[in-house]
């Protein structure tokens, strides 16, 4: 499809909406609100991934590189083109249902080249809410028009990948907090969050977006093309993502209800090294943990490798940690069995320790001075249903208050984690901040900017403030520069982080934060997945 269709109806018009004479636009691309208590600045991610695939190769491939003669062979360098073709193959199609003047598209054809200029923070910063993380304009006074026409593709694109991609850092945060508390170690956290979402995502190219953002901060991913596109577009080698041999229930209804320990002893067989993960209540999971386990005991523990109980449905932190108070003695858990709506001791235990009771473990040291226990190497959990910031917190918490570290468990995050968001998540927009307008001039020579020669170039600093609004989508004004700004704060020289300064000039703007990645069709600036990973994890 051309990539001037992949926009918004009403862009289409607003090329001749404009001043006459307008020749830049100056916009930026900001979140301006956070809807996730706690969460204040966003990761920022995707820039590049949007450049090389719309910018440049939807452009090249779908418009100015189109052979309108259908001869492969024809070189299309000098801009010579049959008017005809590019009348039926792009202007018509552009044109048709839409009604409007389409000499402005022939020019941009003509010219060669997106005439656009990008200034974005480094990807993998972590911007606070308020802050742009990239400006856009127009390199050529003829095609300022092009600047905002870009916001509905901009948009589509940008906000998910940054929104998975903070999510995805909120778990980190958490998982590894509590990794130090229990065991001293992070080493683990990178394979503790574990995206599952692909299948709950709205498309294959929403499940690559949000995928990508999740292995910013973590390897463990179910979500192959996210890898491939990492490879792609952000030059990723070495470990990307990877997962593990895992079944489903339709592995395990196959292998039927009554034989369910013999399928966990053909799989035991299939795969005698390294991870095994087994969803294990397709039928009756306190049954396997307490019947069938047992049975296996022996061929577990002489596994060069671990194997994963995978419980499926069920409230998580309930599954896994059992009652948040844990166990005292074994006549206390009758009585609370008898009296607790008939739940078994089983399920007031939960997975982990009916685990430990098994296979026992270790005991850790976690940063608090406190010993912790650890699942013996060769059993291990994971729940990857309905998991949430809230619900991972709680479940480690539970973990920990019962004496367990919190690494004995993997959480699978997934759609209900990543797909539960929205552009207003963390109010990305597009907003326009200065213009610059050629009027003819009135002036006398000499009065007018600079030299006068019969026209008169007037610069606008624009912005947005709705009466009716809470103060969300008030814009800023003029140019902008994002800087690291320091502080004092009780005498103490501290850092703020980014902010950003509005009303610049261009002298200013030009020695902010921001640094162009991409101009006139091309990238000025590249990044790689090691180098974001790198400076998201400082």
């Amino acid at each position: 499809m051309n990539p001037l269709l992949l926009t918004d109806f009403y862009k289409v018009h607003h090329q001749k909406m404009y001043p006459e004479g307008m020749t830049l636009l100056y916009s930026n691309f900001t979140p301006r609100k956070s809807r996730i208590p706690g969460v204040d600045k966003v990761v920022f991610f995707g820039l590049q991934h949007f450049c090389l695939e719309y910018l440049i190769k939807a452009f090249n491939e779908e418009f100015f590189g189109y052979d309108f003669k259908n001869d492969s062979s024809q070189s299309l360098t000098d801009r010579e083109y049959d008017q005809e073709g590019l009348k039926k193959e792009i202007i018509d199609k552009y044109s048709k249902h839409i009604g409007v003047d389409t000499k402005h598209i022939e020019a941009l054809y003509g010219l060669g080249y997106l005439p656009i200029e990008i200034k974005a923070v480094p990807e993998g910063t972590l911007v606070p809410i308020g802050v742009p993380c990239f400006t856009i304009k127009n390199t050529h006074p003829e095609f300022a028009w092009l600047t905002n026409y870009l916001e509905t593709l901009i948009s589509c694109m940008m906000w998910q990948p940054i929104t998975s991609a903070t999510i995805a850092y909120e778990y980190k945060k958490l998982l590894t907090k509590y990794a130090l508390e229990t065991t001293g170690d992070e080493s683990f956290v990178q394979w503790q969050g574990h995206d599952f979402s692909m299948r709950g995502m709205s498309s294959v190219e929403s499940a690559i977006l949000s995928g990508m953002g999740h292995l910013l901060s973590f390897t463990g991913t179910d979500t192959i093309p996210a890898i491939y596109q990492l490879e792609s577009s952000y030059n990723a080698v070495g470990l990307i993502g990877a997962s593990v041999p895992a079944t489903e229930h339709s592995v395990m209804c196959m292998g039927t209800k009554e034989s369910e320990i013999a399928t966990f002893k053909r799989l035991l067989d299939l795969y005698p090294t390294g991870i095994l993960s087994v969803v294990s209540d397709t039928w009756d999971l306190w049954k396997v943990l307490t019947e069938y386990l047992p049975q296996l005991k022996k061929e577990i523990l002489a596994r060069d490798g671990k194997l994963v109980i995978r419980p499926d449905s069920g409230i998580p932190e309930d599954i896994i940690c059992g009652e948040p108070f844990g166990f005292w003695n074994e006549a206390a858990a009758i009585k609370w069995r008898n009296e607790e709506l008939g739940k078994t001791l089983a399920e007031r235990k939960g997975v982990v320790e009916l685990l430990w009771d098994l296979f026992g473990g270790t005991y850790v040291t976690g940063n608090d001075g406190k010993q912790y226990k650890q699942l013996d190497s060769h059993i291990g959990a994971i729940y990857g249903d309905s998991i949430t910031l809230d619900r991972a917190k709680d479940i480690c918490e539970r973990l920990k208050a019962k004496g367990f570290a919190s690494t004995n468990v993997v959480l699978g995050i997934g759609s209900y984690t990543y797909q539960y968001n929205t552009r207003d998540t963390f109010g990305f927009a597009m907003k326009a901040t200065y213009g610059e307008v050629q009027h003819a001039c009135a002036h006398k020579p000499g009065v007018c900017y600079d030299k006068c020669e019969g026209s008169c170039l007037k610069p606008r600093e624009i912005f947005k403030d709705p009466i009716t609004d809470d103060g969300t989508k008030k814009s800023k004004k003029g140019l902008l520069a994002v800087i690291d700004a320091p502080y004092t704060q009780l005498g103490e020289s501290k850092t703020t982080g980014l902010m950003v300064v509005d009303q610049c000039t261009w002298e200013q703007e030009g020695k902010g934060l921001l640094q162009t990645v991409f101009k006139d069709g091309q990238m000025i600036k590249t990044v790689t997945l090691a180098e974001i990973r790198e400076r998201l994890n400082n």
